[in-house]
């Protein structure tokens, strides 16, 4: 799984299409993602205090990590990503428009 925790994403495809946000969680298992103010959905809240009052809250849900395309922070454009190893050994995602490593 090439997504990360933290990146920034561009959506491709479903209701949210063009929408760009900063990842929050990454759901491996499941090949998902929560991305923020991407594909929000109402969640009822019951009052916890007395006398107050019950709510309804909008949090961002998961949906499938095909829906997104990563942004490249060196080039700013939606695109794919490759690994490549460093002379050093190290594994490090590479743009596949610039080249360049992120």
């Amino acid at each position: 799984m090439k997504v990360k925790k933290g990146d920034q994403v561009k959506v491709i495809s479903g209701n949210d299409k063009g929408k760009t946000g900063k990842v929050l969680s990454v759901i491996p298992h499941d090949n998902r993602i929560v991305v923020e103010a991407v594909n929000m959905k109402k969640k009822h809240v019951r009052p916890r205090k007395q006398g107050q009052k019950g709510e309804v809250v909008d949090i961002p849900a998961p949906f499938s990590i095909s829906r997104v395309m990563i942004i490249c922070p060196r080039c700013a454009k939606p695109s794919r990503m490759g690994y490549n190893i460093n002379d050093s050994g190290k594994k490090a995602r590479v743009c596949k428009k610039c080249g360049e490593e992120s």
